[in-house]
């Protein structure tokens, strides 16, 4: 079975049931991520600055052991099948970038590139980028410095403009 907590924390706890990997054994190749259209993106600069305000506007709250960042957390658990304590398990055992300039490090960090090549290797391995896909150097991945695999055929874009701009204070939540 594949799973994650809450629900792993309970399936781990059934007699009988053994881990077989977690994903902190490839820390950095598991992202979890805001996705939104490049060209969306070019053609409205301000849905992306509006975007990343209110993003780090939640995370401070949920990150705050304030009365608001407590009912956050526990009306997030409970839209994940769980309790603040098993969500705030989740969340010790999750790498968050709580504010911009820690997501901002991570996505110009040199080490990204190599990560999201082994990502894009064990895809393609495992068939998971498409038929068409010859190579796992088939699908381009555009970094903040540097570029992967097809460059024609960009789909994946780690492009740090408006983390930077939050974690300049350029970018203010809402």
């Amino acid at each position: 079975m594949v799973t994650w907590n809450p629900l792993l924390a309970e399936v781990a706890a059934t007699p009988k049931v053994s881990m077989l990997f977690d994903s902190s054994k490839i820390p950095g190749e598991i992202i979890d991520l805001l996705v939104v259209n490049s060209k969306t993106l070019v053609e409205n600069p301000d849905f992306g600055k509006a975007l990343v305000g209110a993003w780090y506007e939640v995370m401070a709250i949920m990150s705050s052991n304030t009365p608001q960042g407590i009912a956050a957390r526990t009306q997030m658990a409970e839209a994940s099948g769980t309790d603040l304590k098993g969500f705030e398990a989740q969340l010790a055992t999750t790498k968050m970038f709580y504010t911009a300039k820690d997501a901002n490090a991570f996505s110009v960090n040199k080490e990204l590139p190599a990560t999201m090549t082994k990502v894009s290797q064990f895809s393609f391995k495992h068939g998971l980028l498409g038929e068409g896909a010859r190579s796992a150097e088939s699908i381009g991945m555009q970094f903040a410095n540097t570029q992967t695999g097809n460059a024609m055929n960009v789909k994946l874009r780690f492009d740090p403009t408006f983390m930077k701009m939050a974690a300049d204070g350029l970018i203010k939540p809402a």
